[in-house]
């Protein structure tokens, strides 16, 4: 569970609550039944027909995966890379299959058996870049999602700032309370609009792409390793390719763990 999200967007509540309780209006003021309606529901409505009905349905399945912490484990997967390039050079390609069942990475080891299978570099590389592009294409699907919910959103808060406004006008000269009404719809709108935007939405959009660029740093390091098991390359060849991939301040441990420094 990726607490930093939990954290953030419960504190982002209650700064807001704290800070409307500290303006003296009270709690009950903002709240609007009208308003949910227009933002919620209406920004609710305005994505099922942009999407299909599954994706709508399916939506808490990109919630769940950008609340989840996913450790990629970069050092192991370089590790047993760099593991598979030192026994191919001594013992030759064929030698790698013993090994396959001891991979967890399902995209490593399929890789490693197309290479053990004698496949054509570029197919290999053809596949693995297929699988990889399909991967962000599933993901860009959920961050778009999210990307023009929050655009939506406060859309549908303009849209009922007009509809406040319009009972407002229509009700001048009768009584004060009704025109009150709809000058507080037209502002809570607004106001749930853009903080359903900026809090969670948008947020969410984010988290899902730092999400995608940590599993595609992931599948890249896989990638470049079996390409170069298959050329052949020198294993410290290998683990200066693979530790590129990695911020600078875990190169060198990486070196020294490995013994090739």
């Amino acid at each position: 569970m990726d607490l930093s999200t939990i954290i953030g967007v419960g504190a982002g509540f209650l700064m807001v609550f704290v800070g409307i309780i500290i303006g003296g209006a009270g709690l009950g003021v903002y709240a609007s039944p009208e308003s949910v309606l227009i933002v919620f529901g209406g920004s609710f409505g305005a994505m099922m027909v942009a999407n299909p009905l599954s994706r709508m349905l399916g939506i808490m399945r990109y919630v769940s995966h950008a609340l989840r912490t996913s450790d990629w484990r970069e050092q192991q997967l370089i590790n047993e890379l760099v593991g598979f390039s030192d026994r191919a050079r001594r013992e030759g390609l064929l030698a790698l299959e013993d090994n396959l069942d001891q991979v967890e990475d399902e995209f490593m080891r399929k890789g490693v058996q197309l290479v053990v299978d004698g496949t054509d570099p570029e197919i290999i590389k053809s596949i693995l870049y297929n699988d990889l592009n399909q991967l962000q294409e599933r993901h860009d699907t959920g961050i778009k999602l999210f990307e023009d919910w929050g655009k939506i959103a406060p859309a549908f808060g303009m849209i009922g700032t007009l509809v406040g406004l319009v009972a407002m006008l229509v009700n001048i000269g009768a009584d004060p309370e009704i025109i009150g009404r709809g000058m507080s719809t037209a502002l809570i709108t607004t106001l749930y609009g853009s903080f359903f935007a900026n809090l969670i939405l948008i947020p969410l959009k984010s988290k899902l792409e730092d999400r995608d660029k940590d599993e595609t740093r992931a599948k890249e390091i896989v990638i470049e390793g079996i390409l170069s098991i298959q050329s052949g390359d020198n294993p410290r060849i290998l683990l200066e390719k693979l530790v590129s991939f990695l911020p600078p301040r875990e190169r060198e441990a990486m070196r020294q763990e490995s013994g090739r420094a």
